[in-house]
Protein backbone atom coordinates (compact mmCIF):
# COMPACT_ATOMS: atom_id res chain seq x y z
CA UNK A 1 0.00 0.00 0.00
CA UNK A 2 1.58 3.51 -0.82
CA UNK A 3 -0.58 6.41 1.18
CA UNK A 4 0.19 10.22 -0.95
CA UNK A 5 -0.60 13.73 0.55
CA UNK A 6 -0.45 16.82 -1.42
CA UNK A 7 -0.20 20.31 -0.65
CA UNK A 8 0.46 23.74 -2.45
CA UNK A 9 -3.13 24.24 -4.01
CA UNK A 10 -4.78 27.58 -3.92
CA UNK A 11 -5.92 30.78 -5.81
CA UNK A 12 -3.22 32.76 -7.84
CA UNK A 13 -3.84 35.17 -10.52
CA UNK A 14 -3.42 34.55 -14.31
CA UNK A 15 0.48 34.81 -14.89
CA UNK A 16 0.97 33.53 -11.21
CA UNK A 17 3.16 30.77 -10.42
CA UNK A 18 2.35 27.57 -7.95
CA UNK A 19 4.36 24.80 -6.75
CA UNK A 20 2.34 21.31 -5.59
CA UNK A 21 3.84 18.82 -3.22
CA UNK A 22 3.12 15.37 -2.85
CA UNK A 23 4.94 12.89 0.10
CA UNK A 24 4.44 9.61 -0.41
CA UNK A 25 4.76 6.82 2.57
CA UNK A 26 4.28 2.97 2.96
CA UNK A 27 5.77 0.91 0.19
CA UNK A 28 7.80 3.78 -1.22
CA UNK A 29 10.29 1.05 -2.52
CA UNK A 30 7.90 -0.52 -4.80
CA UNK A 31 6.85 2.81 -6.42
CA UNK A 32 7.96 3.18 -10.19
CA UNK A 33 5.89 6.51 -11.43
CA UNK A 34 4.73 9.41 -9.74
CA UNK A 35 3.33 11.81 -11.24
CA UNK A 36 0.27 14.41 -11.06
CA UNK A 37 -3.26 14.68 -12.79
CA UNK A 38 -6.24 16.91 -12.99
CA UNK A 39 -9.69 16.98 -13.55
CA UNK A 40 -11.69 20.44 -13.88
CA UNK A 41 -15.57 20.44 -13.54
CA UNK A 42 -17.26 18.50 -16.27
CA UNK A 43 -14.48 17.48 -18.26
CA UNK A 44 -12.47 13.83 -17.46
CA UNK A 45 -9.27 13.39 -15.36
CA UNK A 46 -6.13 14.17 -17.62
CA UNK A 47 -2.36 13.49 -17.05
CA UNK A 48 -0.33 16.50 -16.58
CA UNK A 49 3.08 15.36 -15.90
CA UNK A 50 4.27 12.21 -14.24
CA UNK A 51 8.35 10.73 -13.83
CA UNK A 52 9.77 7.48 -13.25
CA UNK A 53 11.98 6.11 -11.15
CA UNK A 54 14.80 6.22 -13.77
CA UNK A 55 14.11 9.98 -14.58
CA UNK A 56 12.05 9.99 -17.29
CA UNK A 57 9.59 12.73 -17.88
CA UNK A 58 6.30 12.99 -19.88
CA UNK A 59 4.55 16.15 -19.68
CA UNK A 60 1.17 16.97 -21.27
CA UNK A 61 1.02 19.36 -24.52
CA UNK A 62 -0.92 21.73 -22.54
CA UNK A 63 2.09 22.16 -20.11
CA UNK A 64 5.24 21.91 -21.60
CA UNK A 65 7.43 25.09 -20.83
CA UNK A 66 5.34 26.17 -18.67
CA UNK A 67 5.64 23.12 -15.23
CA UNK A 68 7.95 21.23 -14.17
CA UNK A 69 7.67 17.85 -12.39
CA UNK A 70 10.75 16.54 -9.94
CA UNK A 71 11.23 13.88 -7.41
CA UNK A 72 13.20 14.03 -4.49
CA UNK A 73 16.47 11.60 -4.71
CA UNK A 74 14.82 9.44 -1.84
CA UNK A 75 11.61 8.78 -4.44
CA UNK A 76 9.10 9.61 -1.80
CA UNK A 77 8.28 13.27 -2.34
CA UNK A 78 6.98 14.27 -6.19
CA UNK A 79 6.58 18.21 -7.00
CA UNK A 80 5.12 20.11 -9.37
CA UNK A 81 6.19 23.80 -10.14
CA UNK A 82 3.75 25.68 -12.45
CA UNK A 83 3.97 28.93 -13.91
CA UNK A 84 2.90 31.15 -16.30
CA UNK A 85 -0.72 29.95 -15.18
CA UNK A 86 -3.49 30.31 -17.28
CA UNK A 87 -7.58 30.09 -16.46
CA UNK A 88 -7.51 26.68 -18.18
CA UNK A 89 -5.24 25.16 -15.61
CA UNK A 90 -8.38 25.64 -12.89
CA UNK A 91 -8.58 22.37 -11.57
CA UNK A 92 -8.28 19.82 -8.82
CA UNK A 93 -4.96 18.37 -9.01
CA UNK A 94 -4.06 14.67 -7.75
CA UNK A 95 -1.16 13.11 -6.85
CA UNK A 96 -0.20 9.66 -8.80
CA UNK A 97 1.93 6.79 -8.06
CA UNK A 98 2.20 3.46 -9.79
CA UNK A 99 4.02 0.66 -8.11
CA UNK A 100 5.64 -2.56 -9.35
CA UNK A 101 5.90 -6.54 -7.85
CA UNK A 102 2.69 -6.11 -7.91
CA UNK A 103 1.22 -3.49 -9.99
CA UNK A 104 -1.23 -1.01 -8.37
CA UNK A 105 -2.33 2.37 -8.78
CA UNK A 106 -2.39 5.13 -5.97
CA UNK A 107 -4.43 8.75 -5.66
CA UNK A 108 -4.02 11.36 -3.22
CA UNK A 109 -7.47 12.99 -2.36
CA UNK A 110 -6.54 15.78 -4.64
CA UNK A 111 -5.73 19.95 -4.26
CA UNK A 112 -7.66 22.30 -5.84
CA UNK A 113 -6.23 24.96 -7.72
CA UNK A 114 -7.46 28.09 -9.02
CA UNK A 115 -6.05 30.74 -11.48
CA UNK A 116 -8.58 33.69 -11.76
CA UNK A 117 -7.81 37.48 -11.69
Amino acid sequence: QVQLVESGGGLVQPGGSLRLSCAASGNIFKINTLGWYRQAPGKQRELVADITRSGRINYADSVKGRFTISRDSAQNTVSLQMNSLKPEDTAVYYCYASTIFPTGDYWGQGTQVTVSS
